[in-house]
């Protein structure tokens, strides 16, 4: 049965800059057969099912392109701390405790509740279980990236670099069909992994054609340290390794020069902007204007919930907006437009789905998000497209769709079970209070002794 999406205003992304009025998106099964003039379409397919959202904002499912979702469970749990402070003493020692795929299961399935009541459809992560993540979005409809742990430590997951690569490639064989479901190599970080290694990634990207998924130049000492340990900045690592190129996503990114964005221009890097979980852990702020006006594509990420505290994209691309004014002096720096193709298009094409999502055109998966503006903090609604991002909150998101399924309807999750997400909650946040208290009294002790 054909579905008409009738919706007071579609930004349909691509085209360009484009707002339609009185328009419905044509929904067949899991794709997009068209926007057209509602009276047309009714006239055309008169037996169709019909959703009127006469006061809403339709547009392409939103695209969180880095995130850690199990991590959530981990939201408040230590801030306002440096950033080696607060994972040496407090992310690492918990993780150390309780990751596994209990953990995971859970903190996922809390992070897709949360994001799929914000608008976003697909998520890039980054985390450890990664099979279990899949499991999660699975169950609940949800579309994800889902990236190939590689660190050069042993963890509850694998103990060495070939334990990450086999079970994540027997992985990616298993699932590679999966519609709803695609793959990145992850490494955490230049200085997380090898020479060896990053050369070893760059092979089997190459091969498979895998995007590269990495924080690169989070902190100052991270340039510090690669000085320090090999004698060279992380990028000219990278290039070495031959993973500087158009497969790289480049998380956060808050260390550039001039000469670095004109690297990564013509390499065509992507750049994935974390504004908010950068403002809290006081890293750095990524130079957003001169890469957009260097022509590097740049995508939004929310960062995991312990660092943000938030899955929230749209306040993330307020954020990404009004920095960048802030930063570079122009007000007309950044406009709404351009942060709108950063939550969609652009973190699609980063992640090489932007033949199938990111915007809604015929052909493409029905990932649509709708807002409802009848609120008194979105009207009068002079500019739809600046509204969106200027004054919308995610309080507005009514109803979601992943390839043509219904995951929100009205405000209510149609695939997840809220009051059994939050009964899991409270059980790890149970858990988790106690850990801190033994890790504060084991601390007074090392205090007393020395």
């Amino acid at each position: 049965l054909m579905k008409l999406i009738h919706a007071g205003h579609i930004i349909p992304v691509r085209p360009a800059n484009v707002v339609w009025s009185d328009h419905c998106v044509v929904v067949d099964k899991d794709l997009v057969k068209g926007i057209i003039p509602f009276a047309e379409a009714v006239e055309t397919w008169p037996e169709a099912e019909i959703t009127e959202l006469p006061d809403h904002i339709l547009i392409p499912g939103l695209i969180n392109t880095h995130t850690h979702s199990p991590m959530t469970l981990l939201r408040g749990y230590a801030d306002d701390l440096d950033l080696h402070v607060w994972l040496k003493d407090h992310i690492w020692p918990a993780e150390k405790k309780f990751v596994g795929p209990e953990f995971v299961a859970d903190g996922t399935r809390l992070a897709v509740a949360e994001m799929i009541r914000s608008g976003v459809t697909c998520f890039n992560d980054m985390y450890f279980f990664p099979e279990t993540t899949i499991d999660v979005c699975l169950d609940a409809g949800m579309r994800a990236s889902v990236g190939i742990p590689i660190i050069d430590m042993e963890t509850a997951w694998a103990s060495d670099i070939n334990s990450y690569v086999e079970k994540g490639l027997r992985l990616y064989d298993r699932m590679k069909a999966e519609p709803l479901i695609s793959f990145t190599l992850s490494p955490h970080a230049p200085y997380t992994v090898s020479d060896e290694i990053l050369n070893r990634i760059s092979v089997l990207s190459a091969e498979h054609n895998f995007p590269v998924h990495m924080h690169v130049l989070e902190t100052e000492w991270e340039i510090k340290q690669s000085q320090q340990q090999h004698n060279l900045h992380p990028l000219t690592r990278l290039e070495h390794a031959g993973l500087l190129d158009s497969r790289l996503l480049a998380v956060h990114m808050t260390q550039l020069s001039a000469d670095d964005i004109v690297k990564l221009a013509s390499a065509g890097v992507h750049v994935v902007h974390c504004p908010q979980s950068n403002l809290k852990l006081a890293s750095g702020i990524c130079p957003l204007t001169a890469l957009v006006e260097a022509g590097v594509n740049v995508a939004l990420g929310t960062d995991g919930a312990a660092s943000n505290n938030d899955l929230d994209l749209l306040a993330e691309g307020q954020t990404a907006a009004l920095l960048a004014k802030g930063i570079s002096g122009d007000a007309e720096a950044v406009n709404a437009f351009e942060v709108i193709e950063m939550m969609t298009i652009n973190g699609a094409r980063a992640l090489g789905l932007d033949d199938r999502v990111g915007s809604i055109e015929a052909g493409k998966q029905a990932d649509l998000c709708a807002l409802n503006m009848r609120s008194p903090e979105t009207q009068p609604l002079h500019h739809v497209i600046s509204q969106l991002v200027y004054a919308a909150s995610t309080r507005q998101v009514s109803d979601v769709w992943v390839a043509g399924k219904q995951l929100l309807e009205g405000g209510e999750l149609t695939t997840i079970d809220l009051d059994a997400v939050m009964e899991s909650a409270r059980k790890w946040h149970s858990r988790l209070a106690w850990l801190e208290r033994q890790l504060v009294s084991e601390g007074k002790e090392q205090q007393s002794e020395s």
